[in-house]
């Protein structure tokens, strides 16, 4: 027992030991029905939040605390395998901890693909089960099936799961066409239909987007370098 407490919180596997202990408070909340699902959800993919980055991951159709769990305890378990394969093995001393963050980032890197792909698997159910999961569908590919008449609204499929439908909302002058790829951007409450952009736009504008963020943060590591050589001169 000993043993295993102080595996637990050992580096780097303390740090799994609590971000699981706080997803197992977390869903404990969900079951008593005292935290919704999906708590870190927005009713648009604009903006940087963890459902926009999750999704830009690659973990739409899952809430962003389903996907995190699940990579949490994929990576964990990367984590722990490596500790008592190789690390208890190794007297590191005093590099215990770079050590230990280059197993944290190939855990992560490794487990990846794998939550990814659970969580594709898991679309159905939120499919099926909208209710609880209308935010979390941000991200998703449809299909367009068919307009409603004299209305804004369009009728639409999931790519990944043609037997679930979605109503989109669009402007009278930029309806989408029949069979159309578009990518759900922005929930409606209101209407319960969702804002959508054609997929090959998405894929641009996150690329476009993501290249702002680069260079962004290169001007601003920059300033950050001219302001303590400054500082130091």
């Amino acid at each position: 027992m000993e043993n295993a407490i102080g595996l637990a919180l050992s580096f780097p596997l303390i740090l799994f030991t609590l971000l699981l202990v706080l997803a197992a408070c977390y869903w404990l909340l969900v079951v008593l029905r005292l935290a919704p699902v999906e708590l870190f959800e927005h009713d648009s993919l604009k903006g940087d939040h963890l459902a926009s980055t999750m999704v830009s991951l690659g973990f739409a159709g899952v809430p962003a605390s389903v996907a995190v769990t699940v990579l949490l305890i994929i990576a964990g378990a990367f984590t722990l395998a490596i500790e008592l394969a190789v690390l208890q093995w190794l007297a590191l001393g005093m590099f215990r901890v770079p050590v230990g963050v280059v197993v944290l980032w190939a855990s992560f890197v490794a487990a990846s693909p794998i939550a990814e792909a659970i969580c594709r698997r898991m679309h159905v159910w939120f499919h099926r089960h909208p209710a609880s999961a209308h935010r979390c569908q941000l991200g998703e590919t449809v299909r367009v099936i068919e307009h409603i008449p004299g209305s804004e609204y369009a009728t639409a499929v999931y790519e990944d799961d043609p037997s679930n439908t979605v109503h989109l909302h669009a402007k009278p002058d930029a309806l989408p066409e029949i069979d159309e790829r578009r990518v759900l951007v922005k929930y409606l409450p209101d209407e319960d239909a969702y804002r959508s952009v054609p997929a090959a736009s998405y894929l641009e504008t996150r690329a476009y987007l993501s290249h702002l963020r680069l260079m962004h943060k290169r001007h601003r590591n920059q300033n950050s370098t001219t302001h303590n050589n400054g500082s130091a001169a």
